[in-house]
């Protein structure tokens, strides 16, 4: 009796270990996943022409300033460019040059005067 409930012991045991190592693998995959949708997005942004409304070298300025304008209803995003200290606010992207030429000239009518667009090359 003593012997079957050591093997029931230890095959809980390995079930225990099993499931762990099943759960971070999970986990694993999901911090994968997540990593390879935040590059798709970065690089989406990339290729977009973007209205950028402020550049900050503070980040915390930059976050506050995106929450702004997502508070306003816009897709405000941060984008990072290489080789410098600064960070873009965007407030729209877009894929065609002339929509972004069209909404930046109603956003310099509109929202903020001093609005841009930048495309990373």
């Amino acid at each position: 009796m003593a012997e079957w409930l050591a093997k029931q012991d230890s095959v809980r045991v390995a079930d225990s270990i099993r499931q762990v190592q099943e759960q971070l693998l999970a986990l694993e995959a999901a911090r994968l996943d997540s990593i390879r949708v935040a590059e798709e997005a970065r690089e989406a942004l990339a290729t977009q022409y973007n209205i950028i409304v402020g550049s900050f070298v503070t980040p915390e300025y930059a976050i506050a300033w995106a929450e702004e304008f997502r508070s306003r209803g816009y897709d405000a995003k941060i984008i990072r460019p290489e080789n410098t200290r600064f960070e873009l606010v965007s407030a729209e992207s877009h894929p065609n040059p002339g929509r972004a030429v069209t909404r930046l000239e109603q956003f310099r009518d509109t929202v903020l005067i001093d609005a841009w667009i930048y495309r990373k090359r």
